[in-house]
């Protein structure tokens, strides 16, 4: 018995002290970033991670980027693969578990009678029957000898962080399509409202034209020229109204609704949100820790290096234990004889030692996994930073126009005011007014586009910061 005991204790020593085989992971490659990149940052703190569009101000657009992210048909698939990651990582852990079972046997056997004696005597025995009862447990153990179960839970966690990371950025981008396609559906009712507002004045303009003419004081060619400025003002509502219908359509596909769903609800024209004056943005170091599709990279790098030890302990040695205990009899009374059972202990070893190669492939196949991973990790490193220098020279860039936009309509509606000021006083004509006003709507289309494309840009800045994720209620590793 203490022969049995020291040789325990000294058969977990030395599985406690068994290492795994293949790379310890340390982490995703160092890279460098760009001193021109650096300093084209705000080292001001970043914004919220989830919230980044409460600060355009727009209540409904809150309400809508909400419905998305709880409803949008688009996650739902991203968080099935989120719960079957969760699956396969507590599966994977309790693989490295004993496996037991239990058996329960009742067996009937009827035996044929057998002949008793020699000869042509004709005597034998009766025919007689059997009954058996059996009750069995069994148990069987792998030892992790060198760390192939341990490198597969490894494994399995990293990707539950990947699958992760992917549904944050999942999210990244559901919030980013709302509030674009939201923006772009202000906006088009802005130009619609702008363009009713076109044809209302035209309209009255051609009316007092036509007056005009009437009594001799303006020609058939004025109001021609009015009538075809009218026409050709109607010809751009159509299509207006087309895209409006297909940003609302947009909207009600994102929260998961009927197409026309939201119309109603979007029918009142609001302003068109803008973004704050000010837009904290943060740090290099804290785009690459922020961005999920980076976090994801990287935790595929993760897994990939563990797969390698998975690799390399499939080369070697399996150990495993099976256990078997039964109790049983020809009565059920048997079954309950606990000092008659049978025990079966017994270590099995098992080794692939001639394989012709196939375990050195199965690791240079993972090493290569892994490779193509580290080159996926940079090119997404690589990429953010780019994206997010381009968002934010698009981004400071467009205030610049929005800010000559704005000096160019205030030029235009007082070149207006003035010209209609003249034409009343009669020394100016109605050709000089109709360019002044032409002038004037384009200024006011040319700014309502400017401040889309602000927002629009801020929109894509944040998208590009990795903003707009939530962590997922549910069970962690």
């Amino acid at each position: 018995m203490r022969m049995r005991i020291v040789f325990s204790a000294w058969l977990t020593t030395l599985l406690a002290a068994c290492s795994a085989v293949g790379p310890d992971y340390h982490g995703a490659p160092a890279t460098s970033t760009p001193a021109a990149f650096t300093r084209a940052f705000d080292e001001s703190p970043a914004a919220p991670l989830a919230t980044w569009w409460a600060a355009l101000g727009d209540h409904e657009l809150d309400t809508l980027v909400a419905r998305a992210l709880q409803s949008s048909p688009t996650l739902p698939s991203v968080r099935a693969r989120l719960l079957r990651a969760r699956a396969a990582l507590q599966a994977t852990r309790a693989n490295a578990a004993p496996n037991v079972s239990a058996s329960a046997l009742y067996a009937h056997a009827r035996l044929p009678s057998l002949p008793l004696g020699g000869g042509n005597s004709g005597g034998g025995s009766s025919p007689s029957s059997l009954n058996l009862y059996n009750l069995g447990f069994d148990a069987s153990w792998e030892i992790d000898l060198f760390g192939g179960q341990r490198r597969a839970a490894e494994s399995a966690q990293a990707a539950l962080g990947a699958a992760e990371a992917q549904l944050a950025d999942a999210q990244v981008s559901l919030s980013a399509e709302v509030a674009q396609a939201y923006v772009n559906l202000r906006a088009t009712q802005a130009r619609l409202a702008l363009a009713a507002a076109a044809i209302q004045r035209q309209t009255r303009v051609l009316q007092l034209t036509e007056q005009r003419e009437a009594g001799g004081t303006a020609s058939k060619l004025d109001v021609a020229r009015l009538r075809n400025q009218l026409e050709a003002t109607r010809a751009d509502v159509a299509p207006l109204e087309a895209q409006r219908d297909a940003y609302s359509d947009a909207l009600a596909f994102l929260v998961g609704a009927m197409p026309g769903t939201l119309d109603a609800e979007l029918a009142q024209v609001t302003p068109l949100p803008l973004p704050p004056a000010q837009v904290a943005v943060g740090d290099p170091a804290a785009l690459l820790q922020r961005r999920p599709d980076i976090r994801a990279a990287e935790r595929v790098l993760a897994a990939r290096s563990a797969a390698i030890g998975q690799a390399e302990a499939s080369r070697f040695p399996r150990l495993s234990f099976l256990g078997l205990i039964g109790i049983g009899g020809t009565t059920p009374g048997s079954l309950s004889q606990l000092d008659d059972f049978t025990v079966i202990a017994a270590p099995q070893l098992r080794w692939s030692f001639l394989d012709f190669g196939r375990g050195a492939a199965r690791v240079k196949s993972a090493e290569a996994d892994r490779d193509e991973a580290e080159a996926q990790y940079r090119v997404a490193v690589l990429g953010a930073l780019r994206d997010a220098e381009d968002a934010l020279s698009r981004y400071s860039k467009r205030r610049v126009a929005v800010a000559t936009a704005a000096r160019a309509k205030g030029a235009a509606d007082e070149a207006a005011m003035l010209m209609r000021a003249r034409l009343r006083a009669g020394t100016a004509n109605l050709i000089e007014m109709l360019d002044a006003e032409r002038q004037q709507i384009a200024a006011e289309q040319n700014l309502l586009a400017a401040e889309a494309g602000l927002t629009g840009d801020f929109v894509s800045l944040q998208k590009a910061l990795g903003l707009g994720w939530s962590q997922e209620a549910g069970p962690r590793s």
